[in-house]
């Protein structure tokens, strides 16, 4: 992934808010390079994700899947039909013409990261400004390893890129230790923790 950024999308609003969508569904924009990912597994960690729903949701959280163009409309749609053979029942998941995204309020960005005061004030500095902050793709990869996703080897490597200084850096790798898989190299068995 490049960027991760929380926020709304799919409503009539002009300038929505959590308390004010304005028809809006709470969304994720992501900016991804389609030489590393493709459109058809994005479309799979978003089902796998969430879970097709079966009724349908109130606007603000309902399951939507905005495409860009003919070729991501006809692969939502064809990754929704499959879902509804091999669950056998209607999948109410929207798929709609992507129109504007709206970055969503602060503290709704980086979850994961906003949990490690030491870490979000270095990102404060780097990052002054909402949009750059939930712009940065060192945040969205910091937030992906604190959110238990990647491997503790993947950090390791990552982890002169970020920019981070020595003593947050040391954090990151001992919070990392804890919460992420390590990778047997004679193996390549995945371990809970490292040990």
């Amino acid at each position: 992934m490049i960027h991760v950024r929380v926020g709304y999308a799919g409503g009539t609003g002009t300038s929505p808010t959590y308390y004010d969508l304005g028809g809006h569904a709470e969304t994720v924009q992501i900016n991804y390079d389609p030489e590393l990912v493709s459109y058809e597994e994005l479309l799979r960690v978003f089902w796998d994700s969430h879970g097709p729903p079966t009724i349908p949701l109130p606007s603000q959280y309902r399951s939507v899947v905005f495409y860009h163009d003919d070729e991501q409309h006809k692969l939502a749609l064809a990754y929704k039909a499959h879902l509804e053979v091999e669950l056998g029942r209607t999948v109410v998941t929207e798929i709609v013409p992507f129109s504007r995204f709206h970055l969503a309020e602060d503290y709704h960005q980086k979850y994961y990261l906003r949990q490690v005061p030491e870490l979000l004030g270095e990102f404060r500095t780097m990052y002054p400004e909402v949009s750059d902050f939930a712009s940065s793709t060192a945040a969205a990869r910091i937030n992906g390893f604190l959110g238990g996703h990647g491997t503790l080897q993947a950090l390791e490597q990552q982890l002169p890129f970020f920019g981070l200084s020595p003593g947050t850096s040391s954090r990151l790798l001992e919070i990392g230790s804890r919460i992420l898989p390590v990778v047997d190299e004679s193996t390549g068995a995945s371990c809970p923790v490292k040990g």
